[in-house]
This record gives C-alpha cells, sequence and structure tokens, in this order.
C-alpha cells in the first residue's frame, strides 16, 4: 500500500495496519465465516476482530472474571456487543418487544442498553447465537449495518416530542443520510442473512476500498434544543425553520471529543460554521463532507484521522472551497440560531398535534429488571398497548410518543407500577455515563457502576447549599474516549486507572464549550472534596442563576478553552 497520503498536505509514513486490514478484507467479508463455525473459541480470530465492528458489533469479554479465567487456563469468556442502527431513534412498538423476547433468551445479561446515539445495544450474545440476532433484527425491518468502525454510524436527530411536524421532518432527513452515506458492500447480507453473493461486484462509490480513516458521526439538529450535543459529531445539519417548516440547513462540521493521555496532538473541539445551504442540497454536501474525509484523512496515523484534524491541517477555507467544489454550490452566510438546552424534557408533555408524549428517566439507559423496579418489564408491557411509537433520545432515555388521551392513564398507571416514574432530582437528570466495566475492552476505571453513588452525593452536597434545586450538567467516561460526553459537561470525570480519574471544568449547560482540566489521576474522595468545594464558592458568589459551568469560567477558577487545537492541553 502507499507511504504517501493524498491531500492539500502531504503526510509521509507507513500506512495504520487498519488499512492494510481493510483493503484486504474483499469488502469486510475477511474470513467471518469460518470464524463463525470455529467451535474452539467463543471470540474471533485476527483480522475479524476488527472487521465485525462494521457489522455492528464488538467482541468483549466480562473483565471482572479475566483474572480467574486465566488461573484456571481458561480463554476469556468472549461474548459480542451489537449496537442496532436506528436513524433518529425511532423504533415502533412490535419492534421493542422483538428486541426485548431477544435481550431476555439470548443475552448473558437479560438487559437492553440505550446509548447516546438514540440506538439500543445488547451485551452478552454468544458467537453461536450472532446470526440469530441479526436475523431477528432483519425481521423487524432493522440492522446493525454500519454502527462502528470507520463508517458514517447511526445518524441522531433531534427528539423534540412537542412541535411533531419539525420531528417528522428531521427525522426523514436523518433517515435519509442514514442510507444515503451506508456501505454497499454485500458483505452484511451474505454473511448474516445467508444472502447469496450478488453477480454485481462490490464498490464504494462514497466510502471507498478502504472506507473511511476513522469513525465518522452525523446529526439533523432543531434548534433551540442541543439534545443531540451537535458539537461531539463531524457533520452536522442545524435546521432553519421558517411557517413550521424546514427551509434549510446550517452546516456544522469537525467536532469530536476523544482525546488520548499524552499525546498533545490529540484533543476535544467543537464543530467549526461552514454556512447555509437549501435543503434539497442536504445529500449533495453530506456525500461531499464524507468523501473530503475520505481522501484528505490521515490514513497514517489514527490518532490524527478525525474529521476535526482534517479540517485543522487543511485550514477551514481550503476546506471549504473544496467542499463547495464537490457539492456544487456556493454557501449563504449561516443563518441566525440558538441553542438554549439540551437535557430532555421528563414527564407528560403535550404535543402541537394533541398527542401526548411521556419521556421517561432511564439511568444510564440501562433497561433490566432490578428487585423492586422491573424496568424492562415495564417497557415491555408499555409496548403491548401502545399504539403509538418509542422514541430513544441523545440523552439515553425513552419517550413513549404518539399518546392518545384514551390510553395515557393506562400507560402512565403501568409506569408507576415499574417504577418508570420516580422522583428523580435535576441533578440526576443531567448525570451521563459510558458503559466502562466490566464489558468494555478500552475501560481504564469505573463509569456506569460508577455513576448513581456519585450524583447522591452531588446530590447531598447541593442541598446542603441550598441548591437541591439546582443540577451540574455531570458526566463520567471510563477512558478519554468521549463515549459519555464528558467533554462537553460542566463536570467531566474522565477515567485514568481503576479508582482514579481526571476532573475538568467549564464547559455550559447549551453543550457548545469545552471544559479544561482541573485536577488529575484524582481518587473519589478527592472528587467529592474538590465538588463540595467549588459547589460551596458558587452557591455564595454566583450572579442571580449563574449556572456552575458559566460561574467558574467568569470567577476565573479556571480559564475556559478557546482554541483546543493550541490550549487544551496548556
Amino acid at each position: 500500500m502507499s507511504t504517501r497520503h493524498i491531500g492539500p498536505l502531504v503526510i509521509d509514513g507507513k500506512f495504520s495496519d487498519t488499512e492494510r486490514l481493510k483493503k484486504s478484507s474483499n469488502y469486510l467479508r475477511g474470513t467471518i465465516v469460518e470464524d463463525l463455525q470455529d467451535a474452539l473459541t467463543g471470540g474471533f480470530n485476527g483480522d475479524n476482530i476488527m472487521l465485525i465492528r462494521f457489522h455492528g458489533m464488538y467482541q468483549q469479554d466480562d473483565r471482572d472474571i479475566r483474572a480467574e479465567r486465566i488461573l484456571q487456563k481458561l480463554e476469556p469468556r468472549y461474548a459480542m456487543m451489537l449496537r442496532c442502527r436506528l436513524p433518529g431513534g425511532i423504533i415502533s412498538t412490535q419492534q421493542w418487544l422483538a428486541i426485548d423476547k431477544f435481550a431476555t433468551d439470548r443475552t448473558i445479561y437479560g438487559s437492553i442498553r440505550l446509548t447516546n446515539r438514540q440506538t439500543f445495544q445488547f451485551h452478552g450474545i454468544l458467537k453461536k447465537d450472532l446470526k440469530r440476532a441479526h436475523q431477528m433484527l432483519y425481521s423487524i425491518g432493522l440492522d446493525a449495518l454500519a454502527t462502528a468502525n470507520d463508517v458514517n454510524r447511526n445518524v441522531m436527530c433531534s427528539s423534540n416530542p412537542v412541535e411533531s411536524v419539525l420531528h417528522q421532518e428531521a427525522y426523514i432527513w436523518a433517515k435519509r443520510i442514514s442510507e444515503h452515506l451506508l456501505p454497499h458492500t454485500h458483505a452484511y447480507v451474505e454473511i448474516w442473512l445467508d444472502q447469496q453473493k450478488k453477480s454485481t461486484a462490490d464498490c464504494e462509490p462514497i466510502l471507498g476500498e478502504t472506507y473511511l480513516p476513522r469513525k465518522f458521526k452525523t446529526t439533523v439538529v432543531v434548534p433551540p434544543h442541543n439534545e443531540v450535543d451537535l458539537h461531539a459529531n463531524d457533520l452536522n445539519f442545524i435546521a432553519v425553520v421558517e411557517k413550521n417548516k424546514i427551509l434549510g440547513f446550517n452546516l456544522l462540521v469537525g467536532g469530536g471529543l476523544s482525546m488520548e493521555y499524552g499525546k498533545k496532538e490529540t484533543y476535544p473541539c467543537t464543530a467549526k460554521e461552514i454556512g447555509y445551504l437549501p435543503l434539497e442540497k442536504t445529500l449533495e454536501v453530506a456525500t461531499a463532507v464524507v468523501t473530503i474525509q475520505r481522501d484528505w484523512g490521515n490514513r497514517v496515523n489514527r490518532s490524527n484521522a478525525k474529521t476535526k484534524y482534517t479540517l485543522e491541517r487543511v485550514g477551514l477555507d481550503i476546506f471549504k472551497k473544496e467542499l463547495q467544489k464537490r457539492a456544487q454550490l456556493i454557501f449563504e452566510p449561516i443563518r441566525p440560531y440558538e441553542f438554549i438546552t439540551r437535557g430532555d424534557r421528563f414527564g407528560w408533555i403535550k404535543g402541537i398535534d394533541n398527542k401526548w408524549h411521556l419521556t421517561l428517566f432511564i439511568e444510564n439507559g440501562r433497561l433490566i429488571d432490578y428487585p423492586g423496579r422491573c424496568l424492562k418489564t415495564g417497557i415491555s408491557n408499555i409496548a403491548k398497548i401502545h399504539q403509538g411509537n418509542f422514541r430513544l433520545t441523545a440523552n439515553q432515555n425513552l419517550i413513549v410518543a404518539g399518546v392518545s388521551e384514551g390510553e395515557k392513564n393506562n400507560i402512565e398507571q403501568i409506569a408507576r407500577q415499574y417504577g418508570l416514574i420516580e422522583g428523580v432530582s435535576k441533578q440526576r437528570e443531567n448525570s451521563m455515563a459510558c458503559v466502562s466495566f466490566p464489558t468494555c475492552p478500552l475501560a481504564m476505571a469505573e463509569a456506569e457502576r460508577f455513576l448513581p453513588l456519585l450524583v447522591t452525593k452531588v446530590e447531598k452536597i447541593l442541598d446542603h447549599y441550598g441548591l437541591a434545586d439546582e443540577y451540574i450538567v455531570l458526566r463520567v467516561s471510563g477512558c478519554p474516549n468521549g463515549c459519555a460526553r464528558a467533554m462537553l459537561a460542566e463536570i467531566g470525570l474522565i477515567g485514568k486507572t481503576k479508582g482514579h480519574y481526571n476532573l475538568y471544568i467549564g464547559g455550559n449547560r447549551i453543550g457548545t464549550r469545552i471544559p479544561r482540566i482541573y485536577r488529575e489521576n484524582i481518587t473519589e474522595n478527592q472528587i467529592i472534596n474538590i465538588i463540595d468545594e467549588l459547589i460551596g464558592y458558587w452557591a455564595k458568589n454566583r450572579i442571580n442563576t449563574e449556572s456552575f459551568g458559566d460561574f467558574v469560567i467568569r470567577s476565573g477558577i479556571i480559564i475556559p478553552v478557546i482554541d483546543p487545537a493550541k490550549d487544551f492541553w496548556t
């Protein structure tokens, strides 16, 4: 393979081994079929461990018992995480019942995990059940294609339950973009659905033979609600609305939150404004951005392969000029837009179509039956009687959408019976964590299992200072890959090693500012003591209803991140 990277600025060096892997995979087939027939191991081998990600799966093992199994001279207990492609997070109740049954019957943990990319994932599928999982999804009109690795992943859109016409239009565009940017390879249907290889040759007109240099994320956003955290994404279409219709989009490119410890050339950053485009140019612009990243992205160093680094390397003006050339349009200036919220609005909300929508808080997105709180069963029972659909939110919650007046009381009764409607503080509603231990292979510290108790302690601190009705956007990631979007939080904790975290402060409530590191490699007790001190100072010195993130910037406790490429690590 070529050792020179093509683009406006040439990058010398040998392509990463992932590029070799993709090129030699025969359009993502590899030897996955042969591995599926290998009963001697519960996992996949060699390149296939990476290739199955393009098909929506990650190979994982239970890290809680890894050491014990090594002592017993057993291989790790391998099982797969499978993530569904669900543009805009909309799922019918009949589809939900099918995935609920599969989670119960065919996964180790029996749970359904709502992700912050508006979809769900199964944890703990044994290799022997993988084809059954894909075939179940296909039977209900779903799939797992392109929900991981170097492709455009699940496309998110605003889940606002009130303005139903706008939401429907945003959803339609999210779905169109998702389908437009999907891989064209026949590998998925051949391997998982047992469909015969088509006589026509594989080709990838948008993604290319070796796909994208790195993962790619897209959103469709309807202001003033930024619940999808657009600044965590490579490609963002912000709706410009006129007379309750989407007229066109403001385009923002190059957001991303992942970084790597010890590598100052990596950093989180917010997306950059490009310009306004008319509605009919949406797919052409999406194609143009993706193909520029395909052609110009760094294939030598995966640490610097995301769109944000391409934009930084070539410059915004050159990127925009090439984008206009490929999409065959001249962008108009950005139209005015404003964000005022990004969290979900819980409880019952009546839409302009006179339908009711019930947003349910699902802590960490984990749906399972706990003792005395059978959350998973409760959602299943709602699905059995609900005539509308469910919407999964980018904050790991679930909306029972389109409820008629006649079924409202029955649905609320079920939700209360199964602990789905309980008194939850604003702080808990605005806290989020990634999965981390025991299943994520990248985890450095706890996140999902750590968050609930941490929030309880923060709630007590807020109450102590007379701020029980206040909240701080709080997020915990088990590693610096950005899955919980901690780098858009007012307080973000990033795992450093077991029991230790880096503490970042200074983001804002609407998700448009990157926080800066405040303390490094600290324990839980140190975290609580520092948060106590900061909240006490905030309670005493804030101006009116000033938020925590804005306060720590104004008061000089932390310096704002202005240009992440230059000042994030300083």
